[in-house]
């Protein structure tokens, strides 16, 4: 995901940064997205609304209409703005080894679920046959690309002889993201050692030569 703690340096100034002083561009749009996230992992979708989001930020209903026209468009807003949610892709680790590239990427989403891009992810997942079509833009713009890096990484890895071309899929790239994302929700803290084992006795099991 995107460098460390970019979400939690937002939740500091979105609620500071006003203080005293009417809030515009940058910093209203981050202390409107952040706010966005947060509603959104405390509650659910369907309670999401510009009313509860304007008052978390501290501004009016005005401000947000002026950008955007629906709740849905505020959340992707939120989930691919770099400074509140995913923002760019950033490119594979390239540490030398598989299992260290591994292990970079995983933790770097175990700590982006912890954070309130990743927590707002939870309710949009686990009820995504509610909304088919805003999981369908949030599974394209955020976790595909992201998918596609973990894909690139194995890819390289094969070419070295560290994993078996025939296993490098799209079904077994997916299989750490999908237990670390279950972990962490049950959990709501991953344990850096649980980042380990599942690389360790899944991952490379799976694709070893």
């Amino acid at each position: 995901m995107d460098p460390e703690g970019a979400a939690t340096r937002t939740s500091v100034q979105a609620r500071t940064g006003g203080s005293g002083t009417r809030r515009r561009g940058e910093a209203l749009t981050g202390a409107i997205g952040l706010a966005t996230l947060e509603e959104l992992a405390r509650t659910s979708f369907e309670e999401l609304s510009f009313d509860k989001i304007a008052a978390a930020a501290g501004t009016g209903k005005a401000a947000l209409y002026r950008r955007w026209s629906t709740p849905a468009e505020l959340v992707l807003a939120a989930l691919t703005d770099p400074a509140t949610g995913f923002g760019d892709v950033p490119a594979a680790p390239r540490t030398g080894t598989l299992r260290a590239d591994l292990i970079a990427l995983l933790t770097r989403l175990a700590r982006a679920l912890e954070e309130p891009r990743g927590r707002a992810l939870r309710p949009l997942i686990a009820h995504r046959h509610r909304h088919p079509e805003l999981f369908e833009h949030v599974h394209r713009l955020v976790i595909r690309p992201h998918l596609e890096v973990l894909l690139t990484v194995l890819r390289e890895a094969a070419e070295r002889g560290e994993a078996a071309p025939e296993r490098v899929t799209e079904r077994v790239a997916s299989v750490g993201p999908r237990m670390i994302t279950l972990e962490a929700w049950e959990c709501d803290q991953m344990d850096p050692r649980e980042v380990e084992a599942v690389v360790d006795e899944v991952l490379l099991p799976l694709v070893q030569p």
